[in-house]
């Protein structure tokens, strides 16, 4: 179920000016950037309300009416834009009091209506969900305290997950099947993923009804014998509270998932052999409403296949299996067609493209092809026979938006060519609305035709144009710079007062993570103000994407595997270096930093770079691959039996007695993903090697280190602070003694 935040948004109606005029002019203002200014929304940007897209041409949004402190759905127009009813206000349903998500079942006869939400981990959550009958205006309460309540397609019935078991309810007679009963906390799981899954492979739900109601695939997961992690959360109480969970890291044991088959009418719950695999990370109902498809990875996750499963003999064939001597990403992409032909995107000539199968899984053709990656896939429309999908045919750093044949023909560019754009697309594929934006402009929503017409800008941030020409802004200069024998893409950010005689401290930002990409001709928020604010206290900010990065080919982003961290530092080194050469950067104060895998990058090059990195800021960092998960660890670098030198040889904590520099380590104590473990840890090597540094531990803060008054304004108080006392300070002394 999607879950629709009631951001309240007013849909705005303006001329068609071409994306170019509305370019953000950065100027030498007179305002300085603050940290305040970051963090109390001085630079928000308006943005489009999560919306549904409906049968027609129509889609509904959840608004927040606060003058009569209601809730509504809202139905709109994609043709007009306009309002045309409110389909749903909680100030009109007896029994409710609000809601903040919804919906829909596939006729738009009924809603389900979600409440008081309990976050679990990153993606999952727990609410109290209510069945609503939109003819009759009719609530009734599904249940408390579950999850991913969802229709089933005849729409009598509601399927659900609570206490790790899955439960149909009849909606015509109110009675409740509970389908498993074994569900137990930290042993098993029915109907819902497991950390590990919910992280790397992206689901919650792992349920699934078949066309016809009659049948209900699901995902068993026993995770009795993986070990357990615990954090303890230390709140407003005198004893903290421990969270404890299944966490498998890295050559440890996963859960042992299973796929299972429940007869709605006969109860029986049938288990499917699929052969030997290790995850079980997509299922999905084919249009013959007997046939699921169900996708295995090996533990390796080189050796991926596609299995018809028959629900009426509870068996599997294989589909389809694709091989490769690295890895193979998991996708959303797998669309059927009316005659259960299917799309399948794929890296198998070196760039992710596009395929058509047939149901025997056998190919028709490849759709797209050339030097460039399809980086999203959005849709086939039947009736036209035509393909949309976002691409970086432009370059790298751009996205575009596209239609093609399904045979491959007439492929035709929809949006603009250079910057960002990203599509949501009607659910007939007659209209989308383009998110466009570029590394000077903030995003623009405007609606378009199917066939690459825009229709109306719906909102164009011309506030917060206004507002940031008032400030101090530079440009990000985007160009490559070659390194280790590759042509790597690269921005700086320069002072707005920037004078090629003077030297100018140099700090440098990354993440660097397997398929990732910072070097983008998009808006960046919170991080391009910040970098922008050191720019104007005297420095200079770049960044470069090195190998092992994303939309440059599988080669170059799988350059890294079985040794992470090694080239990609040696990347951040060699540019570090080369960039030194010029004659405006001062040599003798160059830092780095980054978040997460960004904090492992930076630490790394603080270590090895010690010959040309001064200082670095490593937030939330993995300090060794040893304490991260299964699945996305050992994707790149299979396990520590197998590889123990991929795993150690770039651990930071088998070697801080390189540190020379000066190094902040900040970390928060809940953090269930990159776990406080690491940095721990890497605190102890650096006391054991006898040296100083600075931390900053963050008490129950998760990964992102945001919750609570004033987190980020005072995180960012304590990066700058370190980022002026040791490099733009130390800059300013080094050239007036050279003076």
């Amino acid at each position: 179920m999607r879950n629709l935040l009631f951001l309240f948004v007013v849909l705005f109606s303006f001329g068609c000016p071409k994306i170019n005029s509305q370019k953000t002019s950065f100027t030498t203002s007179s305002k300085n950037i603050t940290l305040e200014n970051i963090w109390d929304g001085t630079f928000s940007t308006q943005r489009m309300n999560a919306l549904n897209s409906m049968n027609g041409d129509f889609y509904s949004l959840l608004n927040f009416d606060r003058k009569n402190s209601a809730t509504t759905i809202d139905i709109y127009s994609y043709k007009t834009l306009e309002k045309v009813k409110t389909l749903v206000n909680s100030n009109m349903i007896v029994g409710l009091a609000g809601f903040s998500s919804y919906s829909f079942n596939n006729n738009e006869t009924k809603l389900i209506l979600g409440a008081n939400f309990k976050k679990i981990y990153r993606r999952s959550f727990k609410g109290t969900f209510y069945a609503y009958d939109i003819t009759s205006k009719k609530v009734s309460q599904i249940g408390e305290n579950i999850q991913e309540p969802i229709f089933s397609p005849d729409n009598k019935k509601v399927a659900y997950a609570k206490d790790n078991n899955i439960f149909i309810k009849n909606l015509l007679t109110n009675k409740v099947t509970q389908i498993t009963k074994d569900g137990k906390k930290n042993q098993i799981i029915n109907g819902i993923t497991d950390w590990v899954y919910e992280e790397e492979f992206g689901f919650v739900r792992a349920f699934e009804w078949s066309n016809d109601s009659k049948n209900i695939a699901f995902l068993r997961f026993n995770e009795s014998q993986v070990p357990t992690f615990s954090m303890d959360m230390v709140g407003n109480q005198n004893y903290p509270d421990q969270q404890v969970f299944k966490y498998p890291k890295a050559g440890e044991k996963n859960a042992v998932v299973t796929l299972h088959l429940y007869g709605v009418s006969s109860r029986e719950t049938r288990q499917i052999a699929l052969g030997a695999y290790e995850y079980i990370p997509r299922i999905k109902w084919s249009n013959d409403a007997n046939i699921l498809v169900t996708t295995t990875l090996n533990r390796h996750q080189n050796n991926l296949k596609l299995h018809k499963v028959d629900a009426l003999e509870a068996s599997a064939t294989l589909l389809l299996n694709e091989t490769d001597k690295a890895y193979i990403d998991i996708t959303d992409n797998l669309t059927f067609l009316n005659d259960n032909s299917f799309i399948w995107t794929s890296e198998e000539d070196g760039f992710n493209h596009i395929y058509h199968y047939d149901f025997s899984g056998k190919r028709i053709n490849q759709i797209t092809s050339g030097n460039w990656e399809v980086t999203k896939y959005y849709g086939f429309n039947k009736d036209k026979k035509t393909i949309y999908y976002q691409s970086v045919e432009n370059g790298s750093t751009n996205r575009g938006v596209y239609s093609i044949d399904l045979d491959g023909n007439n492929k035709k560019l929809l949006s603009n060519k250079e910057g960002t754009n990203t599509a949501s697309f009607s659910t007939n594929l007659n209209y989308f609305i383009n998110t466009y934006s570029s590394a000077e402009i903030p995003p623009i929503y405007s609606l378009y035709s199917a066939e690459g017409e825009m229709l109306k800008v719906i909102k164009d941030n011309i506030e917060l144009k206004e507002e940031l020409s008032e400030y101090k802004m530079s440009p990000k200069e985007f160009s490559t710079i070659e390194i280790n024998g590759n042509e790597l893409n690269m921005w700086m950010i320069k002072p707005a007062d920037f004078d090629e005689n003077k030297k100018y401290p140099l700090f440098m930002f990354q993440y660097s993570g397997p398929g990732s990409q910072q070097v983008a001709n998009r808006w960046n928020g919170s991080n391009d103000y910040w970098h922008n604010m050191l720019a104007q206290k005297g420095m200079i900010v770049v960044c470069v994407d090195g190998r092992g990065t994303g939309f440059k080919g599988s080669e170059f982003k799988k350059s890294t595997y079985l040794n992470l961290v090694k080239y990609e530092t040696e990347d951040q080194i060699a540019a570090a270096k080369k960039i030194a050469e010029r004659s405006y950067i001062d040599a003798a104060n160059i830092g780095i930093w980054g978040w997460s895998f960004g904090g492992h990058m930076s630490t790394n090059s603080l270590l090895k770079g010690s010959d040309i990195f001064t200082t670095a800021i490593a937030v939330a960092p993995v300090t060794s691959w040893r304490f991260y998960d299964t699945v996305y660890t050992e994707r790149f670098l299979r396990t520590p039996q197998e590889n123990p030198g991929g795993y150690d040889d770039n651990s930071p904590v088998n070697y801080a007695d390189k540190l020379k520099g000066n190094y902040l380590l900040v970390h928060g104590t809940g953090d269930d993903n990159v776990h406080v473990q690491n940095s721990y840890r890497m605190i102890n090597s650096l006391i054991e090697a006898n040296k100083q540094f600075d931390m900053f531990i963050v008490p129950d803060r998760t990964h992102g280190i945001y919750k609570g008054k004033n987190m980020r304004l005072n995180l960012y108080t304590k990066m700058t602070n370190f980022v002026e006392t040791h490099l733009i300070n130390k800059s300013e002394k080094s050239t007036k003694i050279k003076g």
